[in-house]
């Protein structure tokens, strides 16, 4: 089918009115005729597919712009043992460390412009934030809603206050609508995450052409992935949840739709902080929605079992895993911009043992945010805290934290999927006690800023984050040469001890095989291989049918 088709056929779920059908694509078509489809095949993901997930400006070095102080760090520091960089919101923005973005189509001046874009996609395969469920109360599109022109007086969604909206889920202990003056006088209108966050209205087909143009657009200034912030809310509808509707679903796959005409290389994420069924839902039918959906209940679960010095669940939800097909695959991480969801283990922890896990984050520095249930009462959403910090309390010796973080760490490059990394992981960063407090945001304790010339010194020196930060780039470097772990390459998981998760990844393709240990434990663990004989790729050591690990040692055996 061509695009045309195909659209008419998304459209008629979300509108359903032929005349609204045709309304849209007229729009649409229009908005897209500046750009040329591209005839070239999008690149399949391999193993050295890894992404670093950062702000522009989280390395500072005065009097310079933010991506250009990045881009050295990347070159003087990082090199090859990345391949991809996630920048974080990188636009003009008033709130919520860039997620209340004022102007889509431009590079906040702090950071730098597009010329430095340019050159770091030169280097590395670049993921944009598309954060199009809501936009800054300061954008112009806002602004000329509220006096009230057209198209624009149908950007958002203006809303009866008196309506019943019990519902609706609520990510936030915030309210969800918030009152305006407008040219015609007072409007409340939709507001999911902030008074700073309007929420879009897709409803409009004006909106859906504008955002299906600047999707394009990060596409052909060098966007190899597109991450959907918050994708889950994008369509409203009394009565329901307004989460992860039919028409949400259908949004996303037409995006797909267009990006695979005008930019078939570029890859959507979906981000979607919810329990996992929800979460994968957004695969579609394994080729006609998300390309990769974050793994949002790895985090918690990863924290559950080093703390509790005990894999199994964490090994009894891997087993459960099953791609919807080889096109697609997760992006799995552990830390972020954003806490440790909660929400994601629903369904495979209990409330005690979740109750666990908030314990241990207030124990450990941090912090808990909690979601407005809709009834008067609240759950804990996410935990705020840096992850290294989240897997051992301030009692506990340096070598005990940091083995415990490596072996975290270890786990998410061993699993199928796409590993993501976050820039505080790789750099040994502990919780930013100033940052939060300063800001009263709990989310700050993970975004601390660092100055080039004193992480270059530590980096350099005899540290504690030197010492994770060149461990982490060598199992990086290491892993980008071994088929085992390409993202079609299978995983089984393996009954061995419940204190160890054993994963075997194998690449049918090129014959490798790789069984990826780590224990999660204190103790030493003596583990039978019957019949498994090779090379520890991490220590260089050969290893026959018996192996012995240490404390929060990790294993990656190449089989012989």
């Amino acid at each position: 089918m061509n695009l045309e088709t195909k659209a008419r056929q998304r459209l008629a779920v979300i509108y359903k009115d032929d005349g609204k059908i045709s309304e849209a694509w007229d729009k649409i078509s229009r908005q897209l005729q500046k750009y040329q489809p591209a005839k070239e095949k999008g690149k399949k993901l391999t193993q050295r597919d890894s992404i670093l997930i950062t702000y522009g400006d989280t390395i500072t070095k005065k009097g310079e712009p933010g991506l250009q102080v990045l881009h050295k760090f990347l070159e003087d520091f990082v090199g090859d043992a990345v391949t991809n960089v996630h920048l974080l919101p990188m636009y003009p923005y008033t709130s919520d460390d860039g997620f209340s973005v004022v102007d889509y189509r431009s590079i906040n001046p702090e950071l730098g412009d597009w010329e430095d874009i340019s050159a770091l996609s030169e280097n590395y395969g670049l993921m944009f934030d598309a954060v199009i469920n809501h936009i800054s109360k300061s954008s112009e599109w806002f602004s000329r809603y509220l006096e009230c022109e057209a198209p624009y007086r149908d950007y958002f969604i203006t809303c009866d206050p008196n309506a019943d909206y019990s519902t609706v889920t609520r990510p936030r202990a915030l309210p969800l609508l918030t009152a305006f003056h407008t040219k015609e006088g007072e409007k409340h209108v939709w507001t999911t995450f902030s008074e700073d966050q309007i929420d879009l209205n897709f409803e409009c087909p004006d909106v859906l052409a504008e955002v299906l143009d600047i999707l394009v657009m990060y596409a052909k200034a060098g966007a190899k992935f597109i991450r959907l912030d918050a994708i889950g809310f994008m369509w409203k509808q009394l009565g329901t949840t307004c989460m992860h509707l039919p028409e949400t679903h259908e949004l996303i796959k037409l995006m797909k739709d267009v990006l695979q005409e005008y930019a078939p290389g570029t890859k959507l994420i979906t981000e979607t902080n919810v329990p996992h069924a929800d979460n994968i839902s957004y695969f579609g039918n394994g080729e006609d929605e998300a390309d990769l959906v974050y793994q949002f209940p790895l985090p918690p679960l990863t924290m559950y079992s080093l703390l509790k010095a005990d894999a199994s669940i964490l090994s009894s939800w891997m087993a459960g895993l099953k791609l919807p097909g080889s096109r697609v695959t997760y992006f799995n991480f552990l830390s972020s911009h954003d806490g440790i969801g909660v929400r994601p283990t629903e369904g495979i922890l209990s409330d005690e043992d979740r109750q666990f896990l908030v314990e241990a984050a207030l124990k450990n520095g941090g912090r808990v945010s909690y979601k407005d249930n809709g009834d008067g009462t609240k759950s804990p959403y996410e935990l705020n805290i840096n992850y290294q910090d989240a897997l051992a309390g301030p009692d506990e010796s340096d070598e005990e934290r940091i083995g415990k973080f490596l072996a975290a760490e270890t786990i998410l490059l061993s699993m199928q999927g796409v590993p993501g990394i976050y820039i505080h992981s790789l750099l040994g960063s502990r919780n930013d006690y100033s940052g939060m407090t300063t800001s009263d945001i709990p989310r700050r304790i993970n975004r601390e800023k660092i100055d080039y010339d004193y992480l270059k010194q530590q980096l350099d020196g005899k540290t504690n984050r030197s010492r994770i930060f060149h461990e982490m780039r060598r199992r990086l470097r290491i892993r980008n040469g071994e088929s085992a772990f390409s993202p079609e390459a299978e995983q089984e998981v393996m009954d061995l001890d419940p204190r160890v998760l054993a994963l075997k990844r194998e690449n049918r393709e090129t014959g490798e095989i790789i069984y990826a240990l780590i224990n999660v434990s204190s103790h030493n663990v003596e583990l039978n291989l019957p019949h498994i004989c090779g090379k520890d790729l991490l220590f260089d050591k050969e290893i026959q049918e018996k192996i012995s690990m240490v404390p929060y040692g990790t294993v990656w055996l190449k089989k012989q």
